[in-house]
């Protein structure tokens, strides 16, 4: 399974709006600044999580964005289905079916081993995506960049007034 670049700079950019002071919200550009992103492909994810009920874009001179819901109510899973969509990363064609090892019809009542255990590990990476909120990330003390982080957004806020 891999996940498009778009998964990472969501999560990330969620991770931003986490911090933020209830209420306030971030314009895109300055969103896509916190990490040198290209702003236009940021703000089509943006969209996005906008349809999904993850964040809501709000209008005027100090709109942009902030989370729709507290980020204890947001999980990783969230998000990813935001971008990424809710279809099987696997799809079965039922390539048994065909060739001269396909069988009669009868034999295919259930699915077979391979769809089985791909269908198991999707179910293992969206179960395990779905115990993380955003809360849960939003601060790691591991990391200095969280700190940078609330210091950058800390300027950002004041130069908006």
């Amino acid at each position: 399974m891999r996940f498009s670049d778009g998964v990472e700079w969501s999560v990330h950019s969620c991770l931003v709006l986490a911090a933020l002071p209830e209420g306030v919200g971030l314009p895109g550009a300055k969103l896509a600044e916190f990490h040198s992103l290209p702003a236009a492909y940021l703000a089509k994810h943006m969209q996005a999580l906008v349809r999904a009920g993850v964040v809501e874009s709000i209008p005027g001179r100090h709109g942009g964005y902030r989370l729709a819901r507290p980020a204890s109510e947001i999980t990783v899973a969230d998000v990813v289905t935001a971008i990424e969509g809710n279809r099987s990363a696997f799809r079965c064609t039922e390539i048994r079916r065909q060739g001269p090892g396909a069988g009669q019809p009868c034999e295919y009542q259930t699915a077979c081993l391979v769809s089985r255990v791909m269908g198991g590990a999707e179910q293992a990476w969206r179960s395990e995506l779905s115990k993380w909120t955003l809360a849960d990330l939003a601060f790691d003390p591991a990391s200095a960049a969280y700190l940078r982080q609330d210091a950058w957004l800390s300027d950002v806020l004041e130069a908006r007034g």
